[in-house]
């Protein structure tokens, strides 16, 4: 698989990398362990050399999940990780206090079998800690050797700024998708401006962009996709048109909706690297494939006609969740 540096960093990574919160959590009961092991090992062999997780993904048991899995070949991939919940537990609200981030990163080293974290981002940005503080307990674990690259989530353009000024981010990650378009507004623009890579997670749209979800779907009751209301069974029948545009353009391609979605992220900029997360092993083949996917200005143009009077209903999160954005 091509290779793309985030933004100045230097850090290079596989084009696609590989979402593994879904392995652990939020999409209904775990994968279980062995089998998630090989999902993730296989990804490696495929070219995947990026890996995204959280200590909130299970909570910590992700992590745990990756140091085992990628052990073998620790030296010759990329491992992000996050801080920032208490006590790594969303519901809990948010704790990005240098006391908490130090705790983060060293329980995390733990978990994930290694010396040092490749990307360490803030998972949401905390109302109550300056984000000059958070840099500058970030630059303290850098200079120290147990952290190599600075990443934010979901932060506004002033807070990228303004960490950006104390250490240099390397990447935001953050939603960005066919179906979800407004960091083109203004996040763009000032990731451009300053050098920092773009980490989209839900490039598929949680699931929806695959084409194998419409309004009859059901999901486990511990899926948080029940508490979307872009999920609601209305909004999932009104939101399927896009779903249909996307078809259109894979059939002429032979080409999957999926693939689509990912080669156009791909296309929007060389710094923009998408992490789709899956647990079927014909899935991660069928996202890796997106890469080789060849789409003309002509068929990113057909793309935006075909959206442009589709308006996707529904909020991206329940409330509780859009209360933890920074715009």
């Amino acid at each position: 698989m091509e290779k793309r540096t985030l933004g100045n960093s230097g850090l290079e990574v596989s084009a696609l990398g590989l979402g593994c919160m879904g392995l652990s959590f939020g999409y209904g009961p775990a994968t279980e362990k062995q089998v998630a092991i090989n999902l993730i090992r296989s990804a490696f062999l495929r070219g995947v050399t990026f890996f995204d997780t959280a200590e909130a993904y299970g909570p910590f048991t992700n992590e745990e999940l990756l140091g085992e899995a990628l052990a073998p070949f620790r030296d010759q991939v990329v491992i992000a990780t996050k801080f920032g919940f208490k006590d790594g537990k969303p519901p809990l609200g948010m704790d990005s206090s240098p006391q908490r981030i130090r705790e983060v990163a060293e329980a995390a080293l733990r978990r994930l079998r290694t010396d040092r974290i490749d990307l360490f981002y803030q998972h949401r940005v905390d109302p109550n800690i300056p984000i000059e503080d958070v840099a500058g307990t970030v630059n303290d674990l850098i200079n120290e050797g147990k952290i190599k690259h600075f990443g934010l989530s979901e932060a506004g353009a002033s807070t990228i700024r303004k960490a950006h000024a104390v250490q240099p981010v390397a990447a935001l990650q953050s939603e960005y998708s066919l179906w979800w378009r407004e960091p083109e507004q203004e996040i763009l623009p000032v990731l451009e401006e300053l050098g920092i890579g773009f980490v989209p997670f839900s490039p598929l749209g949680k699931g929806f962009l695959t084409g194998a979800i419409n309004e009859h779907t059901t999901f486990d009751k511990s899926d948080f996709r029940n508490t979307v209301p872009r999920f609601s069974e209305d909004n999932r029948k009104a939101n399927h048109a896009l779903v249909d545009v996307l078809g259109q353009i894979a059939a002429e391609k032979n080409a999957t909706p999926a693939q689509i979605a990912l080669k156009w992220l791909l296309m929007q900029k060389s710094w923009i690297v998408p992490i789709p997360g899956t647990t079927k092993l014909h899935r991660l083949e069928e996202n890796i494939s997106a890469a080789n996917i060849k789409l003309s200005e002509k068929d990113l143009q057909a793309i935006g006609e075909g959206l442009s009077n589709i308006e996707i209903q529904g909020h991206r999160y329940s409330e509780q969740g859009q209360k933890m954005i920074n715009r």
